[in-house]
């Protein structure tokens, strides 16, 4: 399944006034920041989360469900209260501290269970079966991957010179489909830790395969199995796809905090440090935008 660059305009019509238009940070000479994390709710997931539930045809008295490593569950708790519906929050036992407090704070019901967002997927499937609520989906959903890409067309307003290649991190793959969508006409880069390499390993095996998942941005990009959309639209674009090492996440998380002040959660940090780490080499002249994607986290050990 594809999503068409139509699809991604419609959603920026749904979308008008209900998320922000973020802005971009000149870093160097060819090197600009998308500073997504300054979202409401404090990712991109916010954009896909909200044009997921406005897409459905009615919303049950239920609410909402939904599965989280974290950030996917803030969006849907954001929204919901936005929209003035229930919405009940599933995410694993490991998610961290500060993203269980937030949801609290956004007033949705947190239930923690499980290791991975696998497991907590699962018994969120259950929970909207059984309740008769919207069950909205993390990443690999046609509405939220098209709320996702509305990122893209503010991209190309906000760089009239225009730009080569954009950096992605990648989890379940839900940013980096709506990317592509948005952008036909640019490289879009999929960057992924080494130890949560959904994508990089469908595209090697021909398919979407489990993969173990692990690491410092585990939380974020944790997802098992990339979602169908994502592989669906790097195969049919020709998508390249780089490995990260953890280190090079928390040395990269680091700079952005030290060289430009900006505190992102290591997810994020995936996408810079393919510069920083050398996996990912410009070549003279290219431009790059490195798409900053959430800011979700403890900024204690940036101090």
């Amino acid at each position: 399944m594809t999503i068409e660059t139509s699809d991604v305009r419609a959603a920026s019509s749904l979308l008008a006034g209900r998320v922000r238009r973020t802005p971009v940070m000149r870093a160097d000479e060819n090197l600009w920041f998308k500073l997504e994390q300054v979202q409401h709710a404090g990712s991109f997931k916010t954009r896909g989360m909200f044009n997921q539930i406005l897409a459905a045809p009615s919303l049950p008295e239920a609410g909402i469900v939904a599965a989280s490593g974290g950030n996917a569950g803030l969006a849907a708790a954001y929204a919901a209260r936005e929209l003035g519906v229930p919405a009940e929050v599933f995410v694993p036992e490991t998610a961290p501290a500060v993203k269980v407090a937030k949801l609290g704070k956004l007033g949705a019901r947190v239930v923690q269970v499980g290791n991975e967002y696998a497991e907590a997927y699962a018994a969120a499937l259950v929970a909207a079966q059984s309740s008769g609520a919207l069950f909205c989906h993390a990443y690999d959903d046609p509405f939220m991957v098209a709320g996702n890409g509305t990122l893209g067309l503010e991209l190309l307003d906000q760089l009239p010179s225009g730009f080569d290649t954009v950096l992605v991190a990648v989890g379940g793959g839900g940013l980096i489909a709506g990317v592509i969508a948005a952008l036909p006409g640019v490289r879009v880069v999929a960057v992924e830790p080494i130890n949560a390499s959904a994508l990089h390993s469908a595209l090697a095996a021909g398919q979407p395969v489990d993969v173990p998942v692990s690491g410092v941005a585990a939380d974020s990009l944790g997802a098992r199995r990339v979602g169908r959309i994502a592989y669906d639209m790097a195969v049919a674009f020709q998508t390249p796809s780089v490995l990260v090492e953890d280190q090079a996440i928390v040395d990269a998380r680091r700079h952005l905090w030290d060289d430009y002040r900006l505190a992102v959660e290591h997810g994020t940090a995936a996408a810079y440090a393919a510069l920083t780490s050398g996996a990912y080499v410009p070549a003279p002249g290219e431009r790059v935008v490195v798409l900053l994607c959430g800011a979700n986290t403890n900024p204690a050990d940036l101090a």
